[in-house]
C-alpha cells in the first residue's frame, strides 16, 4: 500500500471514528463466507457500522483523535474487525447472540464505551448489560412520571367512588 494511500485510509477510519460515540474490536477471520455474510447484515440491522482495519491503520486513526486509547493498543494483534455504533450495548449483545447460535467468532477484543475501554472476553456480558442513553432516559421519565400517574389514579378511582355512592343516594332517595 502506498503511502498516499495509507494517509487516505487512516483519515477514513479517523472520520468514521468521530462520527460514533461507541467502537468495538472484534476478530471475524474465522468465519467463513456463510456467517460473515450473516454478521454483516445483523450489523446493519442494528445500525453498526463493520469495517475490517488494519492494526496499524487503526492505531495511527486514534492517535489522531481526542482521548486516551493507549489501553486498546496492546489488543491490536491479529486480525481486527471495528463496529461502530451510537448505542453502547447493542455490538456487544449482537456478538453474544451471534457466538449462542453457533458457539463461533467473533471474538470479542476490546471496547471504547462511553469514554470507557473495556478489554478482554470477560467484559461482554458488562457491556451487554449497559443502559443505552435512551434506555436511561426513559428510565428516568418513567420514574418522574410514576407518582404523577399514583396521584391521577387516586383522584380517579376517588371521584368514581364519590359518584357511586352519590347515585346509590339519590336513587335511594327516589
Amino acid at each position: 500500500m502506498r503511502k498516499e494511500d495509507k494517509a487516505v485510509a487512516i483519515e477514513n477510519i479517523a472520520q468514521t471514528l468521530k462520527e460514533y460515540t461507541n467502537f468495538y474490536l472484534v476478530e471475524t477471520a474465522g468465519l467463513d463466507a456463510e456467517k460473515t455474510s450473516a454478521l454483516r447484515r445483523a450489523c446493519a440491522q442494528a445500525d453498526i457500522k463493520l469495517l475490517v482495519v488494519k492494526n496499524t491503520l487503526l492505531h495511527k486513526a486514534l492517535e489522531q483523535l481526542d482521548g486516551d486509547y493507549t489501553e486498546l493498543y496492546p489488543v491490536l494483534a491479529g486480525p481486527t474487525s471495528l463496529m461502530c455504533t451510537n448505542v453502547a450495548n447493542a455490538p456487544a449483545k449482537l456478538i453474544k447472540d451471534f457466538v449462542k447460535k453457533d458457539d463461533v467468532l467473533p471474538a470479542f477484543k476490546a471496547a471504547y464505551v462511553e469514554e470507557t475501554v473495556y478489554v478482554g472476553a470477560d467484559q461482554l456480558d458488562t457491556l451487554a448489560t449497559i443502559k443505552s442513553k435512551n434506555e436511561l432516559i426513559a428510565d428516568v421519565v418513567a420514574l418522574l412520571q410514576s407518582p404523577a400517574k399514583n396521584v391521577i389514579s387516586a383522584l380517579t378511582s376517588g371521584g368514581s367512588k364519590l359518584h357511586g355512592i352519590l347515585e346509590t343516594l339519590s336513587k335511594k332517595e327516589a
